[in-house]
């Protein structure tokens, strides 16, 4: 699929076929994850990828959306703010750098055919526990990943016109 048409295709998933994903495919979905830019090249991600039914299910605490713990795989992107990069007024860089590689990924998966839908709204403390995070790991989004219910189509989502967003030269 075109880069172009793939944007437009993509779209949250929030229904899914009882149907595992297979390696091959969850593999070239990490590695686009694995391969994202980041600030300094420090590559402060790290992703757990929940697969058993039980740990799915235990998930469902931190986010409890029937269609979310049903998916056959569920990936928790988290990072390490102590190896990011701050810009100069301080700010970390943890949640841009680890947002750029959840992208990857999720346009990765519609390439494969898998949906996803990105989960911000979950509750990380619970997350935390669940998945056994270390201290100084942050969890920072989530994502159902599996064959959806529906085939995916390019969609009418309404966006603002360019002319709304884009500033030339100044504000």
């Amino acid at each position: 699929m075109e880069f172009q048409e793939l944007i437009l295709t993509r779209r949250s998933v929030r229904k899914y076929l009882d149907k595992p994903v297979e390696d091959e495919k969850l593999g070239r979905v990490l590695e686009a994850a694995r391969v994202a830019p980041s600030a300094c090249n420090n590559q402060p991600w790290h992703f757990i990828v929940i697969r058993d039914e039980e740990m799915r299910q235990r998930l469902s605490e931190a986010y409890g959306r029937d269609w979310f713990y049903t998916a056959p795989v569920i990936i928790c992107a988290c990072g390490e703010p102590s190896v990011n990069f701050r810009r100069i007024d301080g700010k970390n860089y943890n949640d841009v750098d680890v947002t750029i590689a959840m992208d990857h990924l999720i346009l990765a998966a519609a390439e494969e055919g898998l949906g996803t839908c990105w989960i911000g709204a979950f509750k990380p403390d619970v997350a935390r526990k669940v998945l056994e995070i270390p201290e100084g790991i942050e969890p920072v989004a989530m994502t159902p990943l599996g064959y959806p219910a529906e085939p995916l189509q390019r969609a009418a989502k309404k966006r603002k016109e360019l002319k709304e967003i884009i500033h030339f030269e100044k504000w």
